[in-house]
Parts: C-alpha cells; structure tokens; sequence
C-alpha cells in the first residue's frame, strides 16, 4: 500500500515536471538586437553624479555571455555620454552662476585679497633686491643680500598664506575657478577608466547537475537584481531631467509675459532696439541687452542638455530592460535543465519502486524456501536501493570532472574496505586447488569442525558436527567463514586420501582376574581390523616424505597395560581413517565386549585418547 502511494504522489510530481520542463523550454520573444542600454542616476545637485556610469561599468565587469555583450557595450556608452552632458552642464553653471558668498566667504575673499596684495608687493620687493644685488659691489652687496635673504621669507610667508586663504574658500564654496577645474578632472578621469574598460565575453562552463545548476541561476539572479535596480534609477533620473526641463520651460515663458525684469522689460527694450543703430544706444542698455541674450543663450542650453540627458537615460532604461530579458531567458534555460534533472530523480525512484515490486513478485514464484527468499529479496532491494541513490547522485552533482582520479581514489577506499572479500575471493582459488577442500568434506577451520556444505567465492559454510574426539554428529548450527582462511589462516581436512590418525581403545580388568589371556585377544582382534589400514598408512607416510625419521615409522597397532585404583587399564593404540573412525571404534568395542563375555564383568570406559592427524 506505502508502495502504491508513493508511485501516486511520485507520478503527479514527474508530471508537474514535465509539464513545466516543456513549458520552460518554449522561447519567448527575443530580445531586441539594436536596443540601446540603460544607466541609472539619481538627482542632479551641485556635485555631479556618476551613478549610471558606476552602474554600467559594474555591470559591464561582470560575467557576460555573447547575447549580453551589445547590451553591456551600449549601457557603457550611453552612460559615458550622459557623464559628458552632466560635466558639461555642471561647469557652465558654474560659469555662468557663481555661488552666492556667505559671511565666512567674504571674510576670507577679504583675507585673500590681503594676502595677495602683499604676495604681489614681496614679489616686486624681491625682483628689485635681485637686480640691485647683482649690480652692487663691497660692503653694499652685503646688505642688499641680507635685505633679500628677510624679503623672501616674507614672500614665503605670503604665499603660504594666500595658499591657506584659497583652501578655506574653496571649501566654504567661494571659489568657482577651482571647482570647475575640479570636475573636469574628476570627468578626465571617469572618461579614462570608462575607455579602459572593454567588455568581454565568458564562456559558460557547461556543467551539469542540480548543484551547478542552482549556483548560475543564482548568479543570474543577482545580475538580474542589479540591472532591474539600475533601470530604475535610469527611469528616475529621465522623470527628473524631464521635470526639470518642463519647469525651465516654464520659467521662461512666465518671464516672457511679465512686465518689469530683465526677462520682460530688457526682452522689450531688445527688440525695440534691434531697428536702432548700436551708436544710438546707451552703455547701460547695451549691458543690460547682451545680459539678456547670455540668459537667453544660456536657458536654451541647459533645456537642450537636458533634452539630451532626457533621452540618454530612456535609452538607458529601456536597454537594461533588453538586457534583463537576455538575463531571464538564461535563467529559464537554467531552470529548464533543472527541471529535466529533476524529472530524472522521480523517473528513478519510479523504476526503482516498480523494479523492486517486480523482483518481489518473481522472488514470490520460485520454489526456494523462505530463508532463501528472504536473503535474495534482501540482495535484490539494497541492489535497487543501491543503484538508486548512485544515479540519483550522479544526477545532483553531475558527472566527477576528473573522472580517473575519482575512479584511482575511489578502487583505493574499496580496495581497504573490502580487503577480506578480495582476499577471500583469492582463498576460493587455493581452496580450488589440489589440498583444498570440497563439498562433503570434514574439515577443521579456526577450531570449529564440520562438513563442508557450501563453498562460494567468497565463503565456506560448514554444517557443524562438534569435537572429534566426542561425537561426529551435527549439531546443527552452520558456521560461515570467509574464504581468507585459506591464506591468512590454517585448516585441516580429514577426508582427502592420507588423512590418517590413531585412535584407542580402552578396557578396565577389575582386581584378581588373569589379563594376559584378555590382552592377547584383543591386541589379535585389533591387528585382524587394522592390518590393510596400517599397511595403506605406511606405504602412504613413505611416499609422502624421504626422510629416513618417516620411513622408520611404524602402523602396526600397540598395546599399554597400567595399573589403576580397582583392577587394570588396557589400551590399545592403532591406526585409523579419519572417516572410517567412529565405524572402527564402535566394532573394536563390540568384539572386546564378546571377548569378555559375562564372567569378568570388565568396565569399559569411554576413551580418552590425543588423537593425531598426519
């Protein structure tokens, strides 16, 4: 059911994903190629301001693509020309409307006028003692240098002073010479960095992934939040230039209709002069008529700049808005690609969902048991799970970069962590080989004994049948190792050819019965069941090794008689194999028991031998 509702809730998200991945993929109206940029100002007061020049050139040193770089071009030349207008405006109103000097400033203009006039009287003094100096001889010269020597200290000292006087006025805004040659520096030096500057064109890295895709719609967010910041400081500053011009417009028309004032009266008297003669007219109407016409002139100019600056920050409003168009195309191509990773993830958990209800449902129709269903469905959905995440991964962050170092770092870290499964799978090979171990054997591994009844690649599994000197039945636990026992390890394998060991037999006489007869039948019964056995033994320990200490070894079975509390212990000694050894046991017992028969009532007592393997 959980299945059900997640393939629902998985189905509606992947179609609003492609719903939206197509509609992100259809173009929208193309920005216009020939559209003119934007630069943004703010209110032209007495300092003249570079905010639409700053704006453009930022903009401009930003990454820009090929479809962005005429719009970026555009911006920095409109708003370049704009800053010629404003400078050039600036320093005609200074010219022509020099500031109004407060008390402060005509205290120091007086200061100045002081100081230069006796700079002006140290410099004349000075010129003078040169010359007489030059002409004099004796003692006179050397009062005329000492006369020098005290004027040019007073020369220094009022020059530092009219340096000091011209300082303070300009900063109490007295001097307008200064100002104006203080603009066109700042307008030299704004023109200078703009030349500088040339736009130029990023390659976009083509990365893919839901990260990097997230980062550049970022990046074009930000850039769309400055360009839509600018254009409205361009669209601000054309109200403004435009409002400013509407009201000079009407300041000149209002004067045109007053009566007295130079705009009304001096415009009359202007043009009922025009007919008479300049020798006619009198010293103060020609003062008072070219006055006119420089105000005229001079309102015509600053209506004509603004005219100008009206349309260059028009153009500039509309260009950013182009520009921001070319910026919210990128952003939907961005947004386009994300959608399409998206649509991959929830195409991913689907397949995944449906595969792992298929396997369960195949899983469910085969005639395994249930442990074994279980282990495969467990396999089969961290599979799935498994190949789920890595391809979702891959679809998040893209695919590595560097591909062969990933892949170098990536088998070292697998390399360390699955070190037991490849040295396991390096055991099956020694396993595999001529005194490995094969299905069905007794085998010891790491102390636990058993027969072998799976051998993977990778593990053995032993059905567990407990110690061999108690019982060889199972106790039915399995014992899973991993295959590297075969080489960081030891095991002993007790059913291949040559796995012999001794065994013994034990027998309790009590006091006061005759031995020797008991012990001779049973050291003839124990060589008659072992005599092919230990014959086999000998001819395979001589084979196996040339060393004379192996030749010299004897199969043949051996008696030990001791005494004990209550009687006497016999124990035999004799060779047998290792699979053949509780069938030996149980048959020798056997025969002892017949032997004794019901007059010795021997005791026989389970054996506790040390038996060897070889």
């Amino acid at each position: 059911m959980k299945q059900k509702v997640a393939a629902i809730v998985l189905l509606v998200l992947l179609g609003a994903a492609v719903f939206e991945y197509f509609r992100t993929g259809r173009p929208e109206s193309a920005p216009a190629k020939n559209a003119k940029p934007l630069s943004a100002e703010g209110p032209q007061g007495p300092i003249v301001d570079q905010t639409s020049l700053l704006s453009a050139q930022r903009l401009a040193k930003m990454p820009t693509s090929a479809e962005e770089k005429p719009f970026a071009e555009e911006a920095l030349r409109l708003a370049d020309r704009d800053m010629d207008l404003r400078y050039a405006a600036a320093e005609r109103e200074a010219e022509d409307h020099p500031p109004t000097l407060s008390a402060e400033a005509k205290a120091i203009e007086a200061r100045l006028k002081v100081s230069e006039d006796a700079l002006d009287a140290d410099n004349d003094l000075v010129d003078q003692l040169t010359a007489a100096e030059a002409k004099a001889n004796g003692g006179k010269k050397d009062a005329l240098h000492e006369q020098l020597i005290l004027a040019t200290a007073h020369q220094e000292e009022h020059q530092d002073e009219v340096d000091g006087a011209k300082a303070d006025l300009e900063r109490a805004g007295g001097d307008p010479k200064s100002r104006i040659e203080k603009m066109m520096q700042e307008h030299k030096a704004s023109s200078q960095a703009t030349d500088a500057l040339h736009v130029t064109v990023s390659a976009a890295a083509d990365e893919r992934g839901l990260i990097h895709r997230f980062s550049q719609w970022m990046a074009f967010h930000q850039k769309q939040l400055l360009l839509w910041k600018a254009k409205q400081e361009a669209e601000s500053a054309a109200a403004y230039l435009s409002a400013r011009h509407n009201a000079l417009e009407a300041q000149i028309d209002a004067r045109k209709n007053s009566a007295p004032g130079p705009g009304g009266q001096a415009s009359s008297n202007l043009q009922t002069a025009s007919g008479r003669s300049a020798a006619a007219l009198s010293h103060e109407e020609s003062a008072a008529l070219l006055k006119v016409a420089k105000q005229r002139s001079a309102r015509q100019k600053a209506m004509a700049s603004f005219d100008k600056q009206t349309d260059d920050q028009k153009q500039l409003a509309e260009n950013y808005g182009n520009w921001i168009e070319a910026v919210v195309a990128k952003q939907r191509a961005v947004i386009h690609g994300a959608l399409n990773g998206v649509s991959l993830i929830l195409g991913i958990l689907l397949i995944g969902i449906f595969f792992d209800s298929w396997l369960e449902r195949l899983l469910g129709k085969t005639s395994l048991d249930r442990r074994q269903v279980e282990t495969m469905r467990t396999v089969t959905r961290v599979s799935v799970q498994v190949a789920a995440v890595l391809f979702i991964l891959l679809v998040i962050f893209g695919p590595p970069s560097q591909l062969g170092t990933i892949l170098g770092l990536a088998g070292a870290g697998l390399t360390v962590a699955l070190k037991d499964f490849i040295v396991g799978f390096l055991g099956w090979f020694v396993l595999m080989g001529k005194n490995g171990v094969r299905l069905g054997d007794w085998v010891e591994i790491n102390g636990v004994t058993g027969e072998v009844v799976e051998l993977g690649m990778f593990h053995t599994v032993l059905l567990e049948t407990g110690n061999w000197t108690d019982s060889g039945h199972p106790t039915g636990r399995r014992v899973t190792f991993t295959n590297s026992y075969a080489i960081e390890g030891h095991y002993f394998n007790f059913s291949t050819s040559g796995q012999w060991m001794w065994d013994e037999l034990q027998v309790v006489l009590p006091t006061g019965q005759d031995p020797n007869p008991i012990i001779a039948a049973i050291q003839k019964q124990v060589a008659e069941a072992t005599t092919e056995t230990a014959k086999q033994a000998e001819q395979e320990w001589k084979s196996a090794a040339s060393s004379r200490q192996m030749t010299a070894l004897s199969a043949a079975p051996a008696i030990n008689v001791r005494p004990v509390i209550g009687g006497i212990e016999i124990a035999v000694r004799y060779i047998t194999r290792a699979n053949e050894r509780y069938q030996l046991r149980a048959k020798l017992y056997a025969a002892a028991v017949e032997l004794l028969g019901q007059k010795a009532a021997p005791q026989i007592t389970s054996p506790s031998p040390n038996p060897t393997s070889n």
